[in-house]
């Protein structure tokens, strides 16, 4: 029969400049440079930030954990997490918005983590929050190595 949820779908980049791009990516990931880090970053908003209203009942012999089917909204969240790929090591903050404010709040300490004598290079996806005026101001201050 048909099974629609298993379409696939993709998207073509126009960007004259995708595989120069691509190749910068994919080199830091399989070669990343000696005395740097590299730092895979992104964000992912408008999470639910949910409480159950009853407490769970726990696990016991012969019987599983048990939850409530109702919760209360608290809102939404922001998820902002950065993967160091030598090491899988993983920095992740939520905030409550998802602008250059709460982009440059997570970033600051990150770099903080970092040993002044390394290089950081940072990979992310073309949000307008990682392009901000801002944002490239502060990274331009703080050039490494």
């Amino acid at each position: 029969g048909l099974q629609p949820h298993r379409t696939r779908s993709f998207k073509l980049s126009t960007d004259p400049f995708f595989v120069e791009k691509l190749r910068d990516v994919v080199g830091l990931y399989l070669n990343p440079p000696d005395k740097a880090v590299v730092l895979c970053v992104d964000g992912k908003s408008q999470i639910q930030a949910l409480e159950r209203t009853q407490p769970m009942l726990p696990m016991g012999f012969g019987y599983i954990e048990g939850v409530t089917h109702d919760y209360e909204r608290h809102g939404t969240t922001t998820l902002f997490a950065a993967l160091n790929v030598l090491d899988g090591a993983i920095i992740a903050q939520c905030k409550p918005r998802h602008r250059h404010q709460e982009f440059l709040a997570f970033l600051r300490p990150s770099e903080a983590n970092v040993p002044p004598q390394l290089d950081i290079h940072l990979v992310v996806d073309n949000y307008a929050t990682h392009k901000h005026p801002k944002v490239r101001t502060w990274l331009a201050r703080r050039p490494r190595g």
